[in-house]
């Protein structure tokens, strides 16, 4: 079935819960069970379209040293970026390719009936390296009883309209496709005719119709002023080595989550770290801890509301790395470190290369509500699901379990959605071919797992 015709059914009925007139003091941690376990491995590659330019039949040119372009395909091994320098540990996966890689999924929404929409990360990183990764939008069915993941439908992305206005890499073709040296993409919401993208590069924010033509483009307002972080394109290097450079959003820490309301009139995207905050001189706090913007788009207007909120960070350095609403006020958000690696194979004492070196440490699934605020706008903490300490006493992990516990280590874990009241679906962004949080000297698969929370949800019934 095309996703034109799953459209439809995208926006559920809404769950109503009567919010409490408190913040809850201190969120719960509820238990998670492993109930499904399905991977894309990760060497999945899709031949570009027929009429994009040749720079495309092959991927991953500019990700050598000073991203000069390298042809020379399979020649360079992929290396984990968190690799201590005294022990490197390499990923078994070699640049560059042939085709664009099917890799990063960095955003996902439910479709019903075992499928979700997911988005391709921006492709090797940074702007720079990625000119030649196309962006792309998948309809994809995780196979929880076989492990494996069936990919029904790709999505590329493109601007043949010139929608998009500024100079984008393939300015100079009819098509436009699009790709990560012009967007860096963590969100996608599907609403009526129209999928809708967040970006973290401007950060921006861009709908397209089914198909993946680009039809809106928006720049981001906070509090009636356009935000920009070092990559918006109306920015540049100064020209002296003392100039300064005015932005307020951290290099790839734009538009991490982007969620919509049960009805679909509303995008709230969030930002992935905190805004720059000139007057303390420090990233924007409340009572000592860092916070993120959630902000608000009417999609009919394409005009930002009044409305936002704050979510608070259980450590300086923590991310987001997604959020999806489930009902009126209640909402899932992924907090998370950037480490990577089962803590249990941590290196003990001296780091090798074949142990973590950083394991991961922190990884969480918030249920938060919207409907329990303080006079900030921060939004409640009402209880999480440990993403290192998940249960699997029916051995349903392809990997990553012992005694028992499963966990899921990565470094960039950007998916998280409801699949019905007692279960929620993740996905990981493997950072292909630069993570290698599941195996030491393997590069990571899209990995799903299908965990049952029923207590964390039991709001929803």
């Amino acid at each position: 079935m095309q996703l034109t015709r799953r459209i439809g059914g995208l926006v559920a009925a809404s769950f109503l819960l009567a919010a409490p007139s408190a913040l809850a003091a201190e969120a719960v941690k509820f238990e998670a069970k492993l109930v499904g376990h399905a991977a894309l491995p990760a060497s999945t590659f899709v031949p570009a379209p027929a009429d994009a330019p040749s720079l495309f039949h092959t991927s991953g040119k500019f990700t050598g040293p000073e991203n000069l372009r390298d042809e020379s395909l399979y020649t360079r091994e992929g290396q984990t970026w968190l690799s201590d320098p005294a022990a490197p540990r390499m990923t078994g996966l070699f640049l560059p390719f042939t085709g664009q890689p099917i890799q990063g999924f960095s955003g996902i929404k439910t479709l019903g009936g075992g499928e979700f929409l997911v988005l391709i990360d921006n492709g090797f990183g940074n702007k720079a390296n990625s000119p030649d990764a196309m962006l792309m939008a998948l309809r994809v069915k995780p196979d929880f009883e076989s492990g494996r993941v069936e990919l029904l439908e790709t999505i590329f992305l493109r601007d043949p309209d010139g929608v998009v206005p500024f100079r984008i890499v393939t300015e100079a073709t009819d098509t436009r496709y699009l790709t990560g040296g012009d967007f860096d993409l963590e969100g996608i919401q599907p609403v009526g005719d129209l999928i809708w993208f967040g970006d973290e590069f401007g950060p921006y924010i861009f709908a397209t119709d089914l198909e993946g033509r680009v039809v809106r483009f928006l720049e981001t307002e906070v509090e009636g002023e356009i935000v920009k972080s070092p990559d918006h394109y109306s920015l540049s290097l100064p020209a002296t080595p003392d100039g300064a450079v005015d932005f307020r959003v951290r290099r790839s820490r734009g538009f991490e989550g982007m969620a919509q309301t049960m009805d679909g009139r509303f995008l709230r995207p969030m930002f992935e770290a905190p805004l720059w905050d000139a007057e303390a001189g420090d990233w924007e706090r409340q009572n000592g801890q860092q916070v993120l913007r959630i902000i608000e788009l009417d999609v009919e207007t394409g005009e930002f509301t009044d409305n936002q909120w704050r979510y608070t960070l259980e450590a300086d350095g923590h991310n987001i790395g997604d959020f999806n609403m489930i009902s009126e006020t209640l909402a899932l958000v992924i907090e998370r470190d950037g480490n990577e690696g089962d803590p249990r194979l941590g290196c003990n004492g001296a780091v090798a290369p074949d142990c973590f070196n950083a394991p991961a440490q922190f990884k969480r699934v918030y249920l938060v509500d919207f409907g329990q605020t303080d006079a900030q706008g921060n939004v409640a903490k009402l209880g999480y699901v440990d993403l290192l300490d998940i249960a699997d006493p029916d051995g349903v992990a392809l990997g990553g379990t012992i005694d028992g516990v499963f966990t899921f280590p990565f470094v960039t874990i950007e998916d998280v959605d409801l699949v019905d009241d007692r279960h929620i679906i993740v996905a990981n962004d493997n950072n292909l071919p630069f993570s290698t949080g599941r195996e030491i000297g393997t590069a990571d698969n899209n990995e799903f797992i299908l965990l049952e929370v029923a207590d964390l949800l039991a709001p929803l019934r």
